[in-house]
């Protein structure tokens, strides 16, 4: 087993979410008046590494039940791979896994010593996603699978970063943090369409397996549409500032990944889908905390 392997076993080109999720909680920080470099580059750190435990941490229990197996791997779905075909051990994905959240630990402590005991709740909930998601959380049903990704991964960063730069909460910026956990959510959804015939062996109630493909495509549409005119809503309310509705530039990446959800019959067919998918969830929320930054620059 070569250090190659460990590292591609974290799925890195999957990693560029963490970062821009900071970027959004800065930005939003930034056009408030605050910011920090140390906090911001310790909350990439910090990310980044709970990220890195997902990833690993998912392709460790998809193993150990087996559903990794049966898994049909597309270039976005399906985990790493590389403990089916041996590559890299269990054991070390799962030390690897466990290992990169206790990094995080202390960047967590130092942010809630220095800017106060409200931050623990939310690196707690943080917690609780990250080390029994894919054990627990999977399992439950009602769309608790999604949630928990589009919360862990997308709403609770932007407004965690937020909240640690400004030095406080606040509702506005709880209010354009929601976005992200609807694009978060549906990365997840999409990708779970190829994985639903293997997540059934291992327990797991994932909305396709829930919903069936079609109803699942159509909650997956509603949450495209949803974040896109919550970003025209809170422009309209004065929530967001007017430079946010740059964000709509990737409306062709979100029709063309809801026309693929939709007309969903073969794994092969969904695969643009998935990309277009990848490139609304990522470039939807950087031109959004751009948005933000000319705003700032222009005020």
């Amino acid at each position: 087993m070569s250090i190659k392997y460990l590292f591609l076993e974290t799925r890195p080109q999957f990693l560029l979410l963490s970062p821009i999720l900071v970027f959004l909680g800065m930005a939003m920080a930034m056009y408030q008046g605050s910011f920090s470099w140390v906090y911001f580059l310790l909350s990439v750190i910090g990310l980044t590494l709970l990220h890195t435990s997902v990833n690993v941490l998912n392709d460790y229990s998809d193993h150990k039940t087996g559903i990794d197996f049966k898994t049909k791997r597309t270039p976005f779905s399906g985990g790493s791979g590389f403990l089916t075909i041996g590559k890299v051990n269990p054991e070390a994905a799962l030390k690897l896994g466990l290992g990169s959240f206790f990094l995080a630990v202390p960047i967590g402590v130092y942010f809630v010593i220095k800017e106060g005991w409200h931050l623990l709740p939310l690196f707690l909930v943080g917690s609780v996603f990250v080390l029994w998601y894919t054990s627990h959380l999977s399992k439950v049903g009602g769309g608790l699978s999604e949630i928990s990704a589009g919360l862990g991964l997308g709403s609770l960063p932007v407004l965690g970063t937020f909240i640690i730069i400004n030095g406080g909460f606040s509702w506005v910026a709880l209010y354009a943090s929601i976005p992200s956990g609807f694009l978060v959510c549906n990365l997840l959804l999409l990708n779970e369409f190829p994985d639903a015939e293997a997540d059934k062996t291992g327990q797991r109630r994932t909305l396709p397996i829930v919903l069936g493909y079609k109803k699942a495509a159509l909650v997956y549409s509603t949450l495209i549409v949803m974040a896109y005119l919550w970003v025209v809503i809170g422009v309209a309310l004065g929530l967001m500032p007017a430079w946010a509705l740059i964000a709509l530039l990737t409306l062709p990446f979100g029709l063309r990944a809801i026309s693929g959800a939709l007309r969903f019959k073969s794994f092969e067919e969904l695969i643009p889908a998935q990309g277009a998918n990848i490139l609304t969830v990522l470039l939807t929320q950087l031109l959004l905390g751009c948005g933000y930054i000319v705003a700032n620059l222009a005020s």
